[in-house]
């Protein structure tokens, strides 16, 4: 249940992104487009079936640890968060800062909740020691 509330608010706050209003800045939609370039080199990392947008473990799941899940261990959180910025930065108004900040804290909520659950897997446990979460050797 937990995961299909966190994946309701995150496309939520990144409905509300998109919303338009005023524009006022082209480098969001460059920080947008990094963002979704990220989430697209993540995805086609993936065998077919093994991504899974709730943070749930699918059965069958294959740990993913080369491309560039050999940097970071959430890059599609990455790519979100990135994509969620750039429409903050773009359309620069109180209310998508307001959205942005809400859509980060469901991401990193769902990206502990999705690391708990990973982290009863031994294999999980050795690939944390070498990568960091969504910024490489930072976070």
């Amino acid at each position: 249940m937990l995961s299909r509330v966190l994946v309701f608010f995150q496309f939520l706050f990144l409905a509300l992104l998109f919303f338009p209003s005023k524009v006022s800045n082209f480098w969001g939609l460059v920080v947008f487009v990094i963002g979704f370039i990220i989430g697209i080199i993540a995805v086609n990392t993936h065998p077919k079936n093994n991504f899974n947008i709730r943070p749930d473990i699918k059965e069958n799941c294959i740990l993913i640890t080369n491309g560039i899940y050999s940097y970071i261990r959430h890059p599609m959180y990455l790519s979100v968060i990135l994509m969620g910025l750039g429409m903050a930065i773009f359309f620069n108004t109180f209310f998508k800062w307001i959205i942005f900040i809400l859509l980060v804290l469901v991401m990193l909520v769902k990206m502990f909740y999705e690391e708990k659950l990973w982290s009863k897997n031994k294999c999980y446990k050795e690939y944390m020691k070498k990568t960091k979460r969504l910024i490489p050797f930072v976070f």
